[in-house]
């Protein structure tokens, strides 16, 4: 074995490098592997806490020079109670070794969950967050909860601190030179985390500290079995119906159903006929894992082709835009007049339609930042009863006052139909929220409908 006092572990580039172990003993942690251009063993940064663990335990002595998180000040943040709920999380976590999932509903106070871990564990840390939204709203909760400089890292801004904010996108471009700033990591809706790039950024980061926080853990590729390598396991769930009534508003979920007009029904059929056939002569099966992309590929090499994908975007449109789903709209907003409510479309399309038709704000990726804020800042004043929207406002939007939904169309997806149930269930006093499914019978939508509503908070 070499001299155990010129081992040196490092921080290059979202690796760790432990230097001067030429003859390593057993029990070597996997991921340390010889690198023969370094002349030292390397491992991603996400292993740090292991590899320093196994060191002192073989009573090897070793400059870290690796770590650049400092411990920080604890903050005011203790002086709010905790609800029984949020510091059950907490405890489950600090079991863990400070690392692991918290599964809570959205309205519920994620955000204060991650504050006590952060209280609990003051080390430098990083937030990592989907949406720019997101990343004003961490920001100016941190600034208010803590007394030191608040960074922030996305949006046109650079600007990293002890305590930082930053978006998924830019922690996957900078983790290989911030990753040994920081000794926690919170990943807020944690659920995207999986993707290849941002996991990347999660392996690139040495932070033996990790909080990962969301509504909706489930992913559709089922790659949610990655939370245990990047995060840790799911250490603490509660569901909307857990929290409904006491901690959440109450709520009730109503389907409502609508027929297609005559004319609609022929054109829709003939439509779906088109597509279908294609599907037949192609022996395409859209229930698998590759349909989809099959009928991508394939559809785009012939004008029958091409022909059978506006069929399909066609009678896809007609179901989801029914022109009767407008007229049940118009009657949910003359009832909620004095509520207020979001109404949910699966595209821009449908979204401006609406706007124009009932002169209500629209929101989509389109609008901008100053414009959004306004909107959403007169929304919550009661300034507007309702506004539209296709995806952006699925999560990480900050609407308490809200207590309407209307989703006119929508994808398949359980996480999404989850989301936008929760953006109505922050509690307020008297308060009972209410969110409407409108369908068109007779079509795939139905399926669609049935797939969403996969959850126990619709049961």
């Amino acid at each position: 074995m070499s001299d155990s006092h010129q081992l040196r572990l490092t921080f290059e580039g979202g690796t760790i490098c432990l230097y001067g172990l030429a003859e390593p003993p057993e029990g070597l942690p996997a991921p340390l592997l010889w690198d023969d251009r370094l002349g030292a063993h390397r491992a991603p940064a996400i292993a740090y806490a292991e590899v320093v663990l196994w060191l002192r335990n073989q009573r090897l002595q070793f400059e870290d020079e690796a770590r650049g998180y400092q411990k920080l000040a604890q903050s005011d943040i203790t002086r709010q109670q905790p609800f029984p709920y949020q510091s059950e999380a907490i405890t489950a976590w600090e079991s863990h070794q400070g690392r692991g999932v918290v599964v809570l509903p959205t309205g519920s106070g994620k955000t204060f969950v991650a504050m006590l871990a952060m209280d609990r564990r003051p080390r430098s840390t990083l937030i990592v967050v989907p949406t720019l939204d997101l990343l004003n709203q961490w920001y100016d909760e941190l600034c208010a909860a803590f007394s030191g400089p608040v960074g922030i890292i996305g949006g046109g801004y650079h600007e990293p601190e002890d305590l930082t904010v930053i978006t998924y996108d830019s922690a996957h471009l900078h983790m290989d030179r911030l990753g040994q700033r920081y000794g926690m990591v919170v990943f807020d809706e944690c659920h995207h985390l999986p993707s290849e790039s941002y996991a990347m950024a999660a392996r690139a980061c040495l932070a033996p500290f990790r909080l990962g926080l969301t509504a909706t853990p489930e992913r559709a590729d089922g790659f949610e079995d990655l939370y245990d390598e990047l995060i840790g396991p799911i250490v603490y769930r509660k569901d909307i119906d857990e929290l409904s009534g006491s901690y959440l508003s109450s709520y009730e979920t109503l389907r409502l159903e609508v027929s297609l007009t005559d004319g609609e029904r022929a054109e829709y059929e003939a439509e779906r006929a088109t597509y279908l056939a294609f599907l037949r002569q192609q022996q395409i099966r859209m229930s698998t894992p590759t349909g989809w992309r099959d009928f991508i590929i394939r559809s785009s090499r012939s004008d029958v082709g091409r022909r059978a994908m506006a069929a399909y975007r066609r009678q896809r449109q007609l179901a989801l835009a029914a022109e009767r789903k407008i007229d049940v709209l118009d009657r949910l907003l003359h009832a909620h007049r004095s509520d207020r409510a979001i109404i949910f479309t699966e595209d821009n399309a449908t979204v401006y339609a609406i706007a124009r038709r009932f002169l209500v704000p629209a929101i989509t990726h389109q609008t901008k930042i100053k414009e959004r804020s306004e909107i959403l800042r007169a929304f919550n004043a009661g300034e507007l009863g309702a506004v539209v929207t296709s995806k952006v406002l699925n999560e990480g939007v900050n609407v308490p006052e809200a207590n309407v939904a209307i989703v006119l169309s929508g994808s398949g997806s359980v996480r999404e139909h989850v989301q936008r149930l929760g953006r109505i269930l922050r509690k307020r006093p008297g308060k009972r929220a209410v969110l409407y499914e409108v369908v068109s019978t007779g079509t795939a939508e139905e399926r669609t409908s049935a797939k969403r509503r996969e959850h126990r908070a619709y049961q």
